[in-house]
């Protein structure tokens, strides 16, 4: 993937991750006579080092907003009713009347029916131009791991079938806790005054939330970098000891692991791997990384509240369409290491994908607001680097697991995380032929 390579191009990653195309770490010069707001050090494994501008007819980075694209119809058809019956009933405008303006014909003329789920119709993502939906329940997303349905105010969501009801019962306390209000977008009860979560007949577990705005992928500039870093601040300082608990750890290493898995058992059923070399990249690439980044041992830091997936898909503005921003999406909230949190915005920049300015307004937002993922100045990268080398290791797997049953080699994208991997592996090799020429050199000659 090539320094100029628009965000617009990496859609199928972004299906198959979170849009963690953590290809290589690379330079950031120091401030003359002034803290450093960046690093002047390399990750050990970086690629070329991108561009010192940014052509103003190319803007580096498109960010992604929350991937709400419309699925082919993976839940039967009596699921998705009891999903939308359930944001129905707990849409406001269900008992007080309309509260937005989305039954005019310029707005619901955007709607188109549902052929799988007639008893739903089926929504573009919301635009400035049409920002609210009617009462009558829109599909939004129906995939494996998550359906979302939106019915006026309201977004109804049912969890992954794996997902740990208990668990998420814990994160949804977590998330409408004083302590977050004004971070993270808080849950609607569905069950009664403290009911945060309904049983769909299937077992999975649904919640349901207030509509708000997502970012704009437009603009890369108007994105809202600061308020994400102080968001991320206020919730990594979120005294994690007074919150409803136990607390469970942040998922993100979890998920990475999952990734491998599934690229394994891909390559698995599609018969000997059609790209060897890749693979093992990818699996040497994963071996280098420390037991807690591969969901095999507690994390180091275990006592600060990690989003856990964040990318600016999570961001939402509520109430829309001019609140203020909040995160969203708790599946993976908990206890961990604050730095997984910013490995993706700090591997955009070192890419070439994110701009400096843009990373460097992100990256010192986060310190100016007391954020305690990184040092408060000085060189980032000895904090970002486990983070960022396992969500590129996830990203490629992913991306390796997708192209095997298409019988296809990785595309432009999708190699460039191959490559980190490599470049991740190789270096580990020099490293230990280096410590064994200084030890050899050491001993007094026969």
């Amino acid at each position: 993937m090539g320094r100029s390579t628009d965000l617009a191009d990496l859609a199928d990653l972004a299906d198959l991750a979170d849009l963690a195309d953590l290809a290589d770490l690379a330079d950031l010069a120091d401030s003359a006579g002034r803290p450093e707001v960046c690093s002047d050090r390399s990750a050990d494994w970086a690629g070329p080092a991108p561009p010192p501008t940014i052509p103003a007819n190319r803007p580096p980075v498109r960010p992604l907003t929350c991937p709400l694209r419309s699925g082919g119809g993976t839940m039967p058809a009596p699921h998705i009713s009891q999903l939308a019956a359930l944001a129905r009933r707990t849409a406001p405008e269900a008992t007080h009347g309309p509260t937005t303006s989305a039954d005019r014909p310029e707005v619901t003329r955007h709607l188109i029916p549902s052929a799988a789920h007639p008893e739903v119709t089926r929504h573009p993502t919301p635009s400035p131009d049409h920002p609210e939906a009617p009462l009558r329940p829109t599909l939004l997303a129906d995939r494996p791991d998550a359906t979302l349905l939106r019915c006026g105010s309201v977004v109804a969501k049912a969890h992954a079938p794996d997902c740990d009801a208990e668990r998420l019962a814990v994160r949804l306390q977590v998330a409408a806790h004083p302590y977050l209000r004004g971070t993270v977008l808080q849950p609607l009860p569905v069950t009664g005054p403290d009911g945060l979560l309904a049983p769909l007949a299937d077992g999975r577990p649904a919640t349901c939330w207030p509509y708000g705005r997502p970012v704009s992928p437009d603009d890369p500039y108007a994105a809202p970098w600061e308020e994400t870093a102080r968001l991320l601040a206020r919730l990594h300082s979120v005294p994690a000891a007074r919150l409803p608990g136990p607390v469970p750890p942040m998922r993100g290493p979890a998920k990475a692991a999952r990734a491998l898995t599934r690229m394994r058992a891909a390559l698995t059923a599609s018969g000997a791997p059609p790209f060897p070399a890749a693979v093992l990249a990818v699996e040497h690439a994963w071996a280098l990384l420390p037991p807690w980044a591969r969901d095999e041992a507690p994390s180091p830091r275990a006592d600060v509240l990690c989003h856990g997936d964040l990318h600016l898909g999570q961001l939402v503005r509520h109430p829309a369409p001019d609140g203020p921003w909040l995160l969203i999406d708790i599946d993976d909230l908990g206890l961990g290491d604050p730095a997984w949190d910013l490995a993706r915005p700090a591997a955009w920049f070192a890419t070439g994908l994110l701009a400096p300015d843009l990373w460097s307004r992100f990256l010192g937002a986060y310190r100016a607001a007391g954020g305690p993922a990184v040092c408060p100045y000085g060189d980032p990268w000895p904090e970002l680097d486990v983070p960022a080398r396992a969500l590129t290791v996830q990203t490629a797997a992913l991306a390796l697991a997708k192209a095997a049953p298409a019988g296809r080699a990785p595309d432009a994208d999708e190699t460039a995380c191959v490559d980190a991997c490599d470049r991740m592996v190789r270096e580990a090799r020099r490293a230990r032929t280096a410590c064994v020429l200084r030890e050899l050199a050491g001993r007094p000659r026969p």
